[in-house]
């Protein structure tokens, strides 16, 4: 890629006229370079069994090739046509509540054989068409993967010849998940019960780590068909997505990206891809703080360690959606601060009929220009004149905050508490590192290497491995910060809870213990009040860095610190206020020393990394509409924007959501 990928989500079959000629036009008059195509529309690709059209991508595919557009073609495996499942209901996904009907998408059985078959066939026509064309650079495989919560018949068989694989006997299996509780124990495979009834959290999350190995394995399956076909030079990405969180009840869509995905592990679907890709939608207006851009970005930039492209985020859509002046172009540079190589608006058109009528796209429905598609082609001129060279950055980062799905998993069945999630806890810490200026890298706890880090920060890790927590042990006793909180290292990683104190084999390493743990009711630590779960840490050898503010608890430690060997070891015990919860951050040496300014905090966010030509390029982005005044704090730097240059202690006022794009001088030692 010689340019920064910038573009639109494309879909003409969905208009009532043809526009393509005209749609290009403006696209490249928006300064864009790619449509993704193709994706959704199986039914228009293949109107009935075996009958083949794809004269509306060839028309795309020759106004790209006219227009020197880039193209990106979605296998269209996520929403099936109704032929297909008239010709065999079971495709059609079955979940705890019963058999799915057809209409909405993302309802399929993906290993249904039928279903198997025909979505082999239709990837096998469209990569051969598609793969000859000059301007076609790459493929999405399907769409927002997940395994549908399928507990169908094919996903329990294979589940349980998994549990045949891996335990040998149905003893083994009774002695590892405590099945003989409530007489749940199987002493013949014959007798395997159906996973739809199961009250065991062991067994259950099992299931869901094989349900998420099959979501993963089936974007192996296509991966390995497309590339039979395409190209050497064409990449092959998905657009992994996250858990989706509720924004409002205006608008049943109305929502955004927000944790760790629970229904596919992307270590694992990111393995046969060439290019991490991703989802990445986020509150706007009042609500736009760069956090959720911030965390998503993060995790999806470490499953390759190396750039990753947004193949959806938003222009406008909902009405909670429509950004304020300078929003949009704050957004995309967002995304390019966390290592971002491109950026595609979902979508182009406002469509005007359809479950999605109403996310509406760059166009609004009169399809004319407006002020978001003329800030766009602002967007697009600062890219093109910038370069991809020097906005394009890697990081090293020195922090890692380490995720786990088979501990969100657990969550389930153990709920910390009715309102805190385990992803609430992820983010709990995530934002106020943002906060901070502390960058870090989102890590799952599969394969952290801890040795890569000076701080790794563990937010309920629930589940571990002994491996595990033999490997953080040694990163503290070698000179490394670990910062843990509550719920941490409890259960292995089949969700047996450890008979040893807690937490488990780290005690001497935290200098503490606890026993119990209770409801925070009137408990407080740093003056403020404690919430959700509080551990009764007792500060064996440790520092007592809080301790509980209450008449029965006092006696307890809600935060430790304790020097093992050349490094720290902190455990947080509670969920404390986000501003004592600040305070207990900035008070860890480590964490300050890695602070990408020591006297700047959000609304102003500073992400930095090394462009392609060798220097240091740091995004000093203002995430407000009131101005702010930041002081420079770099030797020499110029705004890639602007062409203005700065020094360091030169006072900057930022207007409202403004951005700059600070590269350092040639000569300046590289970060």
């Amino acid at each position: 890629m010689k340019e920064l990928i910038f573009g639109v989500d494309y879909y003409p079959e969905y208009m009532k006229e043809d526009r393509t000629g005209q749609d290009f036009a403006m696209m490249k008059q928006c300064g864009m370079n790619t449509v993704r195509i193709a994706e959704s529309t199986w039914s228009t690709e293949e109107r009935e069994d075996g009958v083949f059209d794809f004269s509306f991508i060839e028309k795309v595919l020759k106004e790209a090739e006219k227009t020197g557009m880039q193209v990106i073609i979605g296998t269209p495996t996520y929403a099936v046509p109704s032929w297909l499942a008239k010709k065999d209901p079971e495709i059609m996904v079955r979940t705890k509540s019963g058999q799915a009907f057809y209409g909405f998408r993302q309802l399929i059985n993906i290993m249904n054989p039928t279903y198997r078959f025909h979505a082999e066939r239709i990837i096998r026509k469209i990569v051969a068409a598609a793969a000859p064309w000059k301007c076609v650079i790459g493929f999405q495989l399907d769409n927002e993967t997940k395994h549908y919560e399928n507990f169908g018949p094919e996903m329990q068989a294979g589940f349980l010849e998994h549990l045949k694989e891996r335990f040998g006997t149905p003893e083994a299996m009774n002695e590892a998940f405590g099945l003989n509780y409530w007489s749940n124990a199987v002493h013949s495979w014959e007798d395997f019960p159906d996973m739809r009834g199961c009250i065991n959290a062991s067994l259950a999350g099992e299931f869901e780590r094989y349900q998420r190995a099959q979501a993963a394995a089936f974007l192996r399956w296509q991966a390995d068909i497309v590339r039979e076909i395409c190209r050497p030079d064409q990449f092959i990405t998905h657009n992994m997505d996250f858990e989706w969180r509720k924004f409002g009840a205006a608008v049943a869509q109305d929502g955004y990206s927000y944790g760790v995905q629970p229904d596919i592990d992307h270590v694992e679907a990111a393995a046969p891809l060439s290019l991490a890709g991703t989802d990445i939608y986020h509150p706007t207006q009042s609500h736009l703080t760069g956090k959720e851009t911030g965390f998503c970005g993060d995790e999806i930039r470490c499953l390759k360690d190396a750039p990753y492209l947004i193949l959806e985020t938003q222009a406008q859509a909902f009405k909670t959606w429509t950004p304020y002046p300078g929003q949009l172009t704050l957004q995309a540079f967002s995304h390019f601060a966390s290592g971002a190589m491109g950026m595609i608006y979902w979508n182009w058109h406002s469509i005007h009929n359809g479950y999605e009528t109403y996310w509406k796209g760059i166009l609004s429905h009169d399809m004319e220009e407006n002020p978001v598609y003329l800030e766009a082609a602002k967007i697009g001129k600062l890219l093109k004149e910038a370069g991809k060279d020097h906005l394009c950055i890697r990081k090293k980062n020195a922090a890692a905050l380490v995720v786990d799905n088979t501990s969100l998993s657990a969550f389930k069945w153990f709920p910390i508490d009715r309102d805190l999630s385990y992803n609430d806890v992820v983010r709990w810490i995530y934002d106020t590192l943002f906060e901070m200026n502390v960058e870090c890298d989102v890590i799952h706890a599969s394969v952290l290497n801890p040795a890569d880090y000076e701080v790794i920060i563990t937010p309920a890790l629930y589940c571990a491995e002994d491996s595990l927590i033999e490997k953080l042990k040694t990163f503290v006793k070698n000179g490394g910060t670990l910062i843990s909180t509550f719920k941490s290292f409890f259960s292995d990683m089949d969700v047996t809870a450890r008979q040893e104190r807690q937490p488990y084999a780290l005690t001497d390493c935290f200098g503490m213990s606890y026993q119990m743990f209770a409801e925070p009711e009137r408990l407080y630590a740093g003056g403020k009040e404690c919430r959700y779960f509080a551990e009764l840490l007792s500060p064996d050898e440790a520092e007592a860095v809080l301790m509980y503010e209450h008449r029965y608890w006092g006696r307890y430690a809600a935060v430790t610190s304790h020097a093992y060997g050349s490094g720290q070891a902190w455990y947080i015990g509670t969920y404390l206020d986000r501003s004592v919860l600040r305070e207990v951050l900035e008070g860890i040496p480590a964490l300050a020393r890695l602070r990408t300014d020591g006297e700047t905090s959000w609304p102003v966010v500073i992400r930095s990394g090394m462009n392609e030509k060798g220097r240091n390029v740091h995004y000093v982005l203002h995430y407000s509409e009131d101005e702010e005044l930041w002081r420079c704090s770099y030797e020499h730097v110029t705004d890639l924007l602007t062409g203005k240059e700065y020094r360091k202690g030169e006072e900057i006022l930022l207007a409202d959501w403004e951005v700059l794009v600070l590269e350092e001088a040639e000569t300046e030692e590289k970060i």
